[in-house]
This record gives C-alpha cells, structure tokens and sequence, in this order.
C-alpha cells in the first residue's frame, strides 16, 4: 500500500486528540505503520517555533509574522517527517496541518484564504492531505471545553468572536474540498464519532 496522509482539523477543543489516539490504535492493531505529528511541531526545530507562536507573553505578535511562523514549522514537519514517512507507505496522521492557517490566519486574522494557500505553497509544494477529518464544534462550545482543561495558550486566549470564525472559516473549506474535507459533528459521543471516522478512512484504505 501507498502511503496515505490524513489530517485531522477542527477549532480548539473539538477532540482531535482524543480522535487522533483512538484511530492510531485501532489501525496500529490492524497492522498498518502510522504516524503522528501535530501542528505546529513535530520536530526540534518545529517545536521550538511553537513555543514561540503560543507564547501568551507575545501579544504584538503581527499577523503576517504568525502566518509566517506556521509555515516555517509546517516546511520542517514535511520535509524531516511527512515525506520520508509517506515514500516509506507509511499512514501519516497529523493534529492539523495547511487548513489551519486557512482558517486561523485566512479567515480569523482576514489575510485572506488564497494569500495563506500561496505562502505555503512554498513550504509544503505537493504534500497535500489525501483525507481530512473536520471536527466540527462551535467556537464558543470548544473554548469551553479548553479552559476546564487548563491554562490557555496565546492562541486559545483570543476573543469568542475569534473563535466563531475559525469554526465558520472550517465549515466554509469543507464546502471547498468535498472530496478531501469530511465533516464530522464533534458534539456527538467520542465513540460515535470514531466509530464515523473509521467508515470515512476505511474507504481510502480499501
């Protein structure tokens, strides 16, 4: 089997890790080689951008800088992780990816959805996701969520409006990419929704 490259979107607090182990069990026991990477990071130097992007001290951080930071980690992720797992036929599953910055930057910060497809161009070329699982949940209800789970990170921090964007900004992309896009209602029970997941992969994997 080819390698295939599934990524795994939605606004924060929608589930994705949760999901991410879930599916990495299930297909790991089903013998498949998987995987996993998170954005931003996945490597040194991606995590040490990370640190820097989610800084909650960082506050005049300029909206192009952000952009530019998540391509930086996201260049590194592809070319030191993503590819060589995918020329292996590796099953890559990553928490997050292009879409992202779609979203997050694209929509939320008002660059622009095409400006944020073309600066990455430069940094992912022709690595696109073969399959990407959209948890979709309102931004206000995932907030929720993040703050029972802790201290919130610069990006997390952002106002509700903010929020309502980013899950706006996702619902639009999957309307964008039918094919490739797949929305899932991330208010549903955890096993419901990897039970939904697994028929979704499982036609890419056949």
């Amino acid at each position: 089997m080819a390698g295939v490259f599934i990524t795994v979107e939605g606004s924060d607090g929608a589930g994705k890790t949760t999901q991410i182990e879930k599916l990495k069990y299930y297909l790991s026991n089903k013998g498949y080689d998987i995987i996993l990477c998170r954005e931003p990071g996945g490597t040194r130097i991606s995590e040490e951008i990370r640190k820097v992007i989610l800084n909650k001290d960082f506050t005049e951080m300029g909206y192009m800088t952000e952009l530019l930071l998540y391509a930086s980690a996201r260049a590194q992720l592809v070319e030191q992780v993503i590819r060589p797992a995918l020329r292996e036929d590796k099953i890559v599953i990553c928490d997050r990816f292009v879409d992202s910055s779609a979203v997050y930057q694209g929509v939320a910060r008002d660059l622009g959805v095409d400006l944020v497809y073309e600066v990455n161009q430069y940094a992912i070329g022709d690595t696109i996701p073969d399959l990407t699982i959209l948890l979709d949940i309102s931004g206000s209800m995932g907030i929720r969520r993040k703050k029972k789970q802790g201290e919130l990170d610069r990006m997390e921090l952002e106002e509700a409006a903010f929020h309502e964007k980013v899950s706006d900004g996702y619902r639009m992309l999957a309307q964008k990419f039918p094919e490739r896009i797949k929305r899932i209602d991330a208010t549903k029970s955890i096993d419901e929704i990897h039970d939904e997941i697994l028929k979704i992969v499982k036609k890419i994997l056949n």
